[in-house]
């Protein structure tokens, strides 16, 4: 893939090949299994391992231990051995599932230990390229139109992988740029479904925001096939965006009671990738409370989280993360948060020419004639006299806007003056009145 993201940065993790080398105790598996034949009513050994995620050997001991407590019987099959057996769950056996589904309703793949995703994390940061060099950088962002400057201060920074404010004028592509920083993060990560941790549950992958790649897909140098852990999803880093909806409580674990299981928070979600807060400073809560949660991760790499018993427990913090604000840093934080957060990359204003390339590269994706004695017309007479000052966004804002009106119009699909003009008192805001005439 050119894009870099297809990559191998680790071993996808073996799969376990007996009931401790995965780390979680004997009674978890067998909750799990006894639940799948619940839910299922029978299924072979091969099959009830698969929906575990695991190999046979490991789901076999609590399949035993199942029989012997007749919580589930052998009901057909072949003669090729107790995997190709089919298993049955009893009437006995349904009693007890329920009240394991009491306690909690996770039914898939065995947990990772946190211990286990721990050290992969750590090997998984030592392991990581810092390859953004100066012509990845512009191969990156070569569908943006930003200034030399800009870039430069981006390539070091995510190298460094140190957290950074993206910060400038509104409508200056801060989101933009922020969401293809995650174009020069090379390689894949292992997501692990779900973590154990102390006999709880963390539900961790989520196909929402993990992209899992296909088996088939950078097949050269990553092992497929039943030495792969199944309990762990390949998928490409991460990119998760939040915005004015972040709330404190998305940065802890969440319980739900009915399910009995946890949700990750959010940025353990991005591990590996890129974690951007758009409109920092618009959250629910305040910026110096967000920066005051993240001020011990933002510098030793490791976030603490609490379980409902009040136990807390380390959680690995390898998170790129991106402040976009239209507001100055130093109105939001004071001198000491501004130090950790090291990098502040200023998004400026685009310049006349850099204004008219931008127009000229929307006009190419619409399929419309770029017309350059109609943009610098528009310039001097719209906005010089009300003296408005460039913005990234303006060119395709204004270039749909004028393209919807010629739409209503029935005007073929072209920029001329008039619709530009017209564009532009639908979309800035007109302080002063028009005087009336009563002639």
């Amino acid at each position: 893939m050119s894009d870099g993201h297809v990559g191998r940065i680790l071993p996808h993790p073996t799969a376990p090949s007996t009931l401790e080398e995965t780390g979680v105790s004997l009674d978890l598996v067998l909750q799990l299994a006894l639940k799948t034949l619940h839910f299922t009513g029978e299924l072979t050994g091969n099959e009830l391992a698969s929906r575990l995620g695991v190999r046979f050997a490991v789901v076999e001991p609590a399949i035993e231990l199942l029989k012997s407590q007749h919580h589930c019987e052998i009901v057909g099959g072949s003669m090729l051995g107790a995997s190709s057996y089919k298993y049955r769950i009893t009437d006995a056996g349904r009693v007890r599932a329920a009240l394991f589904l009491e306690h909690s309703h996770y039914v898939g793949n065995v947990p990772v230990p946190l211990r286990q995703y721990q050290k992969y994390m750590r090997e998984f940061e030592r392991a990581a390229p810092r390859t953004a060099n100066r012509d990845r950088v512009r191969q990156a962002f070569s569908h943006l139109v930003i200034a030399d400057r800009v870039l430069n201060q981006l390539g070091p920074a995510i190298n460094a992988r140190h957290s950074m404010f993206v910060y400038g004028p509104p409508g200056n592509g801060k989101s933009v740029i922020s969401q293809a920083i995650s174009n020069l993060l090379d390689g894949d990560i292992a997501i692990p479904h779900a973590l154990e941790v102390e006999g709880e549950v963390i539900r961790f992958y989520d196909p929402v925001v993990h992209e899992a790649i296909p088996e088939d897909e950078g097949r050269a140098g990553f092992q497929i096939g039943a030495n792969v852990d199944r309990r762990w999803v390949r998928c490409r880093r991460p990119l998760v965006m939040v915005g004015g909806e972040l709330t404190l409580d998305s940065l802890e674990l969440v319980y739900n009671p009915t399910s009995g299981f946890y949700r990750a928070p959010v940025q353990a979600i991005a591990n590996g990738g890129v974690l951007v807060i758009d409109d920092f400073g618009r959250q629910q809560c305040a910026a110096r409370q967000l920066l005051n949660r993240w001020i011990v991760p933002l510098e030793s790499r490791v976030d603490f989280l609490t379980l409902k018993s009040g136990q807390k427990f380390d959680m690995p913090f390898v998170v790129l993360m991106v402040f976009a604000t239209n507001i100055r840093p130093a109105e939001l934080v004071d001198e000491a948060f501004l130090r950790r957060i090291r990098y502040k990359v200023f998004a400026q204003s685009p310049t006349v020419p850099e204004f008219m390339k931008i127009f000229e590269n929307y006009c190419g994706e619409k399929g419309i004639a770029f017309e350059r004695e109609v943009v610098q017309g528009l310039l001097r007479d719209y906005f010089s006299p009300r003296h408005i000052p460039l913005r990234g966004c303006h060119p395709r804002d204004l270039i749909e806007q004028a393209l919807s009106l010629a739409d209503y119009l029935g005007d073929p699909p072209r920029l001329t003056s008039a619709l530009l003009c017209a564009a532009c008192e639908s979309y800035f805001v007109e302080e002063a009145e028009p005087a009336p005439s009563y002639a």
